[in-house]
């Protein structure tokens, strides 16, 4: 695995990852639009995106049919430099009828404690706490 990071100007990168071509940079303080997220918002869309697929593949393998899955990922990061998180919180929103709770919480315990690789890295640094949420799909 590996990623190439090229200077464009400013504040912003080009990266090729994987066949796949985006950009990161930091909002400037003149307002003017960015081209892509912040690096450490990079860090949260891939724990969150490591979790997620854990989570469906784990409920698919016992059979649990969902109507849809969001992950939402937020951090608080201390205002001195390093701005390092001091606390991260991943919110799961499941949908469908009839979900079983404790499949749902196997799955996310799975997910964080043995699968997911990015919580892994970060765990030991950073607290990680999580929710489960279940909305029903309306009829």
């Amino acid at each position: 695995m590996e990623a190439n990071v090229r200077w464009e100007s400013g504040l912003t990168f080009q990266v090729d990852q994987e066949g796949h071509r985006y950009y990161i940079d930091v909002p400037t303080e003149a307002g003017a639009p960015t081209r892509g997220p912040r690096p450490k918002g990079l860090l949260l869309a891939g724990l969150g995106g490591c979790t997620a697929i854990d989570v469906v593949s784990i409920l698919e393998k016992m059979r649990v049919k969902l109507d849809g899955l969001e992950v939402q990922v937020s951090a608080e990061a201390r205002e001195e430099h390093p701005k390092i998180f001091t606390g991260i919180r991943v919110r799961y929103v499941f949908r469908g009828r009839d979900l079983p709770m404790d499949k749902l919480e196997r799955a996310v315990r799975l997910s964080e404690e043995t699968y997911c690789g990015v919580s892994a890295m970060l765990r030991p640094t950073v607290p990680i706490s999580s929710e489960i949420v279940v909305e029903n799909p309306r009829d």
